[in-house]
């Protein structure tokens, strides 16, 4: 815990965890790689549903119990969980025990020379707001000016674990998410969202029990209550859960029942609608949101995020884990980012990034491809 900053700026002490015979991981650290792995394994069952409607996806994959990307139900993630990886880096890189507003100008230098370098090895899917940011930084532009007034869910995939780290040091929190945010998107809803969702990781990784909507409601507020636009939709979210509503019925009052948008106002609510209502239930928690149809994986991911950091490890299927075909980010390679980030928040200070060879990001990169556009045209076959 960041020592700088006193109770006040608290919203909740870490629960005490006895320890057990095999040791488990410190509660950060089981919170760390939960809020990792949950990303990959919801973006890798959201990837091969991306873009389609609730109605053809459930004629295409009407059992949705593994990965549907790669033949034997493999699964691969997208850029989605490759920005959380990136973000993770430069969260070890630039720890420190300064104030947030330096701390948070460090961690974004580190994460824009990340974006670079992501851009070179030719990722496929990047969004138009951060392709056009990349190419911003690359001519020049600070991490504070890189980024394209846009209200895109891009952010929004990466943040949780900002959360997660630092939601017991608020300025700090709110700093590192405004650089996380800034450096692809301008725009203020933007900011809104993925404070949003740092705060809910937050929440999600320091309780041992659900968070309830009020109380969420309440925090949020403490965060984002000049916003009037954004704390009616957190209310609408509550006031839905209390109806005793569903993810697809509170989707479809957004707008949303043929699939959920990239819009920030769509992603987010919607994210938090399916996070607060099954808090402790990975499976069924990334099933629901695959099944709203529309930006599948960046929803799933966040909602993995979200549940990965109350749950652990161990609360992600575990035959999920197994079947994420995903290299040189492999599930072991994530766990062990998550094991360094913890040492590195906890210590305070800064460390070293664990190592990825660059020129296996980009082999990497060349199978997935080709893989993916694979995908896309089987798509184009029945069933309609």
């Amino acid at each position: 815990m960041n020592s700088r900053r006193t109770a006040p700026n608290s919203l909740r002490s870490f629960p005490h965890v006895s320890v057990i015979n095999p040791p488990a991981p410190p509660p950060k650290e089981r919170a760390i790689i939960g809020c990792i792995l949950g990303t990959a394994a919801g973006d890798a069952m959201g990837l091969a549903c991306e873009g389609l409607s609730r109605r053809r996806q459930l004629k295409m994959f009407p059992e949705l119990d593994g990965y549907k990307l790669l033949p034997g139900g493999k699964g691969l993630c997208s850029d989605d969980t490759e920005h959380t990886c990136m973000l993770a880096q430069s969260l070890i890189a630039t720890a420190g025990r300064d104030e947030p507003e330096a701390m948070a100008r460090r961690f974004a230098s580190s994460f824009g020379w990340r974006l670079r370098f992501w851009l070179l090895g030719l990722p496929a899917g990047i969004g138009l707001a951060t392709l056009r940011a990349i190419l911003k930084l690359w001519i020049g532009f600070p991490p504070r000016l890189s980024g394209v007034f846009s209200a895109g869910n891009g952010p929004a995939m990466r943040v949780a674990l900002i959360g997660v780290c630092y939601g017991d040091d608020l300025p700090l929190m709110r700093a590192l998410v405004r650089a996380a945010t800034r450096v692809t998107h301008k725009d203020p809803k933007a900011e809104r969202g993925t404070l949003a969702v740092a705060l809910a990781a937050h929440l999600a990784a320091t309780r041992g029990d659900d968070v309830a909507p009020g109380e969420y409601l309440d925090a949020l507020g403490r965060l984002c209550g000049d916003d009037a636009e954004f704390m009616a939709l957190a209310r609408s979210v509550a006031d839905s859960i209390a109806r005793g509503e569903s993810a697809e019925s509170f989707a479809a009052s957004l707008g949303c029942g043929n699939g959920v948008t990239g819009y920030i106002y769509h992603t987010v609510p919607v994210a938090l609608h399916v996070w607060l209502r099954r808090q402790a239930d990975y499976r069924a928690a990334v099933v629901e949101t695959v099944r709203l149809g529309g930006d599948s994986d960046t929803v799933a991911a966040v909602v993995g995020a979200l549940v990965g950091a109350r749950v652990g490890k161990a609360g992600i299927p575990a035959e999920w884990l197994r079947d994420l075909w995903e290299w040189p980010r492999t599930p072991a390679w994530m766990e062990a980012l998550g094991a360094r980030v913890a040492e590195s928040c906890s210590r305070g200070a800064g460390g070293k990034p664990l190592f990825l060879n660059p020129l296996t990001l980009i082999l990497r990169n060349a199978i997935f491809i080709p893989l993916v556009l694979a995908h896309g045209f089987r798509r184009l076959l029945p069933p309609y």
